[in-house]
This record gives C-alpha cells, sequence and structure tokens, in this order.
C-alpha cells in the first residue's frame, strides 16, 4: 500500500514537471518521451488518471491528515 502511494506520487509529481515545461516554453516534453507516438501519449496520460484515483481514494481511505491538528 505504502508504495503504490509512494509510485503513485512520483508519477504525478513528474507529470507536473512535463506540464510546467509545456506551459514555460511550449515544448511538450511528455510527447518528446513517447516519441511522438499518441497511442503511448494517451496511455501515459491514462495512468497518470489512475495515479490521481489511487491517491484521491487513499486520503479519503485513511485520512493521513486527520491527527495534523
Amino acid at each position: 500500500m505504502k508504495l503504490t502511494t509512494i509510485i503513485c506520487s512520483a508519477i504525478l509529481i513528474a507529470f507536473g514537471v512535463f506540464a510546467t515545461v509545456y506551459a514555460f516554453s511550449g515544448f511538450d516534453l511528455l510527447l518528446f518521451f513517447c516519441a511522438g507516438n499518441f497511442v503511448v501519449y494517451r496511455a501515459a496520460l491514462s495512468i497518470a488518471g489512475v495515479a490521481a484515483l489511487w491517491l484521491l481514494f487513499w486520503l479519503i481511505a485513511f485520512r493521513p491528515l486527520k491527527y495534523l491538528s
């Protein structure tokens, strides 16, 4: 469970970096890493969606921020 959460967080951080590079320069780094193949590009984007859903589930189910107050 912990390893899955760490992997999903790393995936979302990487996609955040890709989005930042695209926003500031206009160069799509993810598409570059996918070698211009749009099928692989869309598969990578779907992996990011699954990672985001996993982290949402994790935050709802385990409430890690409950004891911060």
